[in-house]
């Protein structure tokens, strides 16, 4: 008898949501300290490559839509890491840059993926290749969504 092609253990979609949102819980009480949530964590991963950037360019790495990341800036610049201001040459154009909090926040920051990877208590090399495989299947995605 062949498997049934619906079976939820069988769908790629239920794997995804599953393990993202049981791998996010564990980042609660690890960002909690640094007072973030995991979104505007992520957030904070972009502006620490590079500050700097655009509200778009930042929605267009961590693949939000504009009106989904504007909270996540305005509670970020609340909290005093971030300062928006528009460009001057482009009023469109929201720049978003870290303040000197945002930027010492990095260092504290650092431990959460030793962290993470400790609560997990998978090899690195595992999660390396998790990791490799899930942005490999992100890739093929935005492919098929632009078809």
């Amino acid at each position: 008898m062949d498997p049934d092609p619906l079976a939820l253990d069988r769908q790629v979609c239920f794997a995804l949501a599953a393990t993202s949102r049981s791998v996010i819980g564990l980042y609660r009480p690890v960002l909690e300290p640094l007072g973030l949530t995991h979104p505007q964590y992520l957030v904070m991963l972009a502006l620490w490559e590079r500050s700097p950037r655009t509200a778009k360019d930042i929605a267009d790495a961590l693949f939000l839509e504009p009106p989904t990341l504007t909270p996540l800036l305005k509670r970020l610049e609340a909290a005093g890491l971030v300062t928006r201001a528009r460009n001057p040459g482009n009023e469109r154009e929201l720049r978003v840059e870290l303040t000197e909090a945002g930027r010492a926040l990095r260092s504290r920051a650092e431990a959460v993926p030793g962290r993470i990877v400790e609560r997990l208590g998978v090899p690195i090399e595992t999660l390396e290749q998790v990791r490799d495989s899930l942005t490999q299947l992100l890739s093929a995605t935005v492919l098929a969504q632009a078809r």
